[in-house]
């Protein structure tokens, strides 16, 4: 496999990450899962990825340029899992950003960012004193800073996450009302985690949804019609 060809997995243990891996594979490329410790590799060989012990949360700028050099694409799905603010800070937001910055050092300019559907409106809605405030705080700020930069990003927000199999078909959101539909009590709002994993092989492999933010929950279009009516 060339070079050119590989993707690197930040959060490679991580259920879409895992779902992601084999996919990408049988899409063509090779790919390189970053991994907090050494017990997670087993999974993640598993899953078709070469594992890499580099923790995210830990791991300076220098580290991450050797990491991904010479990669094709970045993929961020790492997460702190909420419940601790200053870990989701420094997780979701700070080292997010370093990544971002390190790829573009790495002279990387494909990087697909795992985000969540409401992540450009709860930041106005939620209440700060919630539990779940510094987690909407981190991705607004780390989706922000990626929009700012010259990368082809392309920032992906499903909805409630599932465990149901790929249905490979989804709704694609309108970014500004996204918010609107997620709280709407009568409306569907789940995402299949391996409907996720379809869209990031998707658009790595067919090259759609660049500098473009992708909100999306199951539906009715097939992926690739979905996301190729997707504009920056």
């Amino acid at each position: 496999m060339a070079e050119s060809q590989r993707v690197v997995i930040i959060g490679g243990h991580g259920k879409i990450a895992l779902l992601a891996a084999p996919k990408l594979v049988a899409a063509g490329f090779s790919v390189e899962s970053l991994i907090r410790g050494p017990d997670q590799a087993q999974d993640v060989t598993e899953a078709g990825a070469a594992p890499r012990v580099l923790d995210i949360e830990s791991a300076d700028s220098a580290e991450l340029v050797e990491a991904f050099t010479g990669a094709h694409a970045v993929v961020f799905s790492a997460g702190a899992g909420g419940g601790d603010p200053a870990r989701t800070k420094a997780v979701d937001h700070e080292a997010a950003v370093r990544s971002m910055d390190a790829a573009l050092e790495a002279g990387v300019s494909r990087y697909v960012m795992v985000s969540y559907a409401r992540s450009e409106t709860d930041i106005n809605t939620v209440d700060p004193t919630s539990s779940f405030y510094p987690y909407a705080l981190a991705k607004h700020q780390a989706d922000r800073h990626l929009r700012g930069t010259s990368l082809d990003y392309t920032i992906l927000g499903p909805g409630a996450l599932t465990l149901e199999p790929a249905s490979q078909k989804i709704t694609v959101l309108d970014p500004a009302t996204a918010g609107e539909v997620m709280s709407n009590e009568d409306a569907s709002k789940d995402t299949s985690r391996e409907n996720v994993a379809e869209v990031i092989t998707e658009t790595l492999r067919s090259g759609s949804a660049v500098r473009a933010t992708v909100n999306f929950l199951d539906g009715e279009t097939a992926i690739p019609e979905a996301l190729a009516s997707v504009s920056s």
